[in-house]
C-alpha cells in the first residue's frame, strides 16, 4: 500500500511499484479536520491529484481519515511540548504514531503486506533486522524524520526514492505525465498545512505575556508567551537597536519559566547560543539496543544540518545519553532530536533534554 499525498513524491514512488510489477494499490491520508476551507490544508485538492494519478496508472485509491491518531498522538504532544518550554518535532512522532502505525493498520486490514512512501531514505535488510540509511539525494535525505521507527515498522517499509536524486523525482513524473510534476512540495507543520503559525499556534496556546531580558538581566521588551519563542529564534522579537554598545540582530538564547522570562543575546555566534554536550532521552536505537558505548559517531540536531562528530556516552542516571560534540552546537533547543549516524547508516536517537558545557569565547559553531 503507498501513502498517496497528491504530491509528486509519492506519485513516483507509486509508479516505481507499478512499473516493477509489484502487486500495489494506494490510499490518501487524511489527518487534519480544521480549516479545510481557509485554503491551508487543500485535503480536497490533494485527493484530486492523487485520484488523477492512480486513473493515469490504472491502480485503486483508497481513503482513510486518521485525524483522531494524529491529534491525539502527535498534535496534542505538540502543543504540551511547547507548553512545557520545549520545540517538538511533529514529524518524527507522526511517522511512528500515524504513517507507519494507525495507516499502516488499515493498510493491513485491505491486506498489504508493506507500505510504501515517498521518503527519501533506503532501508536495507540484513541477518540481524532492518537497518536505516541516509537517501542518496543530500538536501532531501529524511532519514532524520524515520530514526524513530521500531523494528517491525521499519522491516515492513518500503522507501522507492531512496535511490533518487529530488530533480530526478520530478522528471520521471514529467515524462510520464503525472499531473503533480511541478507541484510545490509542502513545508508548515506535518498535516496541518502552510499557514501563520503564531496566530495559528494562539488558538490552542494560551498566551502569558512576560520580560524579555538580556543575559545581564536588563529588559529590553516583553513576550506574548514562551510557548511561541525557540531558541536561536531571530525574527519576530520585536526588539531592536543597541544595548551595551553593541549593534547586532537579537536572538532567543533560553527561557527561564520560573520568571516567565525570555533572554536574549545578541550576535549569531554569542557564546549563550553554543554547546558542546548534550543530555538526550527518550533514545529509540534501530537495531533495538544500544550498540557498546562509549560511541564514536556523527549525530544532526536538526534537519539537514551537516553531520557532526561526537562522542556518545551513557547518561548519569543511565536513563538518558551523554553527546559531546568535537565543535560547538548553535543553538540546541531541548525538545528537537539528536539523529545518531555512522557513515550513511542511521543508528536512531532521542530528544535534547538540555544543552550544556558552553564553549570560550570566539570559538567556531557547528553548522
Amino acid at each position: 500500500m503507498v501513502a498517496l499525498s497528491g504530491g509528486v513524491d509519492s506519485a513516483v514512488a507509486l509508479m516505481r511499484l507499478v512499473e516493477a510489477g509489484v502487486p500495489v494499490q494506494a490510499m490518501f491520508m487524511k489527518n487534519w479536520e480544521e480549516d479545510d476551507q481557509g485554503g491551508y490544508c487543500a485535503a480536497a485538492e490533494d485527493f484530486a491529484d492523487a485520484q488523477r494519478v492512480c486513473d493515469r496508472l490504472g491502480i485503486p485509491l483508497h481513503a482513510v481519515n486518521c485525524s483522531d491518531a494524529y491529534w491525539n498522538d502527535v498534535f496534542v504532544r505538540f502543543i504540551r511540548g511547547l507548553e512545557g518550554g520545549l520545540t517538538p518535532n511533529p514529524d518524527v512522532l507522526c511517522n511512528r504514531k500515524v504513517k507507519f502505525s494507525a495507516f499502516a493498520e488499515h493498510a493491513r486490514r485491505l491486506g498489504a503486506e508493506r507500505i510504501a512512501t515517498g521518503h527519501y531514505a533506503r532501508v536495507e535488510q540484513a541477518g540481524d533486522g532492518p537497518r536505516l540509511f541516509k537517501g542518496a539525494d543530500p538536501a532531501k535525505d529524511q532519514s532524520y524524520f524515520l530514526h524513530a521507527l521500531d523494528r517491525t515498522q521499519l522491516g515492513q517499509a518500503v522507501f522507492p526514492l531512496g535511490d533518487l536524486h529530488k530533480r530526478e523525482v520530478r522528471a520521471i513524473a514529467r515524462r510520464a505525465g503525472l499531473a503533480p510534476h511541478d507541484k510545490r512540495d509542502s513545508t508548515g507543520l506535518c498535516f496541518v498545512g502552510e499557514r501563520r503559525f503564531a496566530p495559528f499556534l494562539a488558538r490552542f496556546v494560551t498566551e502569558s505575556p512576560g520580560p524579555i531580558e538580556t543575559g545581564t538581566g536588563v529588559r529590553v521588551g516583553e513576550h506574548r508567551g514562551l510557548a511561541f519563542f525557540t531558541i536561536g529564534q531571530r525574527k519576530g522579537l520585536g526588539i531592536g537597536g543597541r544595548h551595551d554598545g553593541a549593534q547586532a540582530p537579537w536572538y532567543v538564547a533560553a527561557k527561564d519559566h520560573a520568571r516567565n522570562a525570555l533572554i536574549v543575546v545578541q550576535g549569531h555566534d554569542h557564546p549563550a547560543l553554543l554547546s558542546r554536550r548534550l543530555r538526550v532521552r527518550d533514545v529509540r536505537w534501530i537495531a533495538g539496543a544500544a550498540p557498546p558505548l562509549p560511541l564514536r559517531c556523527h549525530a544532526k540536531i536538526r534537519y539537514r544540518q551537516a553531520d557532526q562528530a561526537c562522542t556518545v556516552r551513557p547518561g548519569e542516571d543511565g536513563d538518558a545519553l551523554d553527546l559531546r560534540f568535537e565543535q560547538p552546537q548553535w543553538a540546541a533547543a531541548p525538545g528537537q532530536y539528536a539523529v545518531l549516524y555512522d557513515g550513511d547508516e542511521c543508528l536512531g536517537g532521542g530528544v535534547i533534554e538540555s544543552a550544556g558545557d558552553k564553549p570560550p569565547a570566539g570559538a567556531s559553531r557547528g553548522a
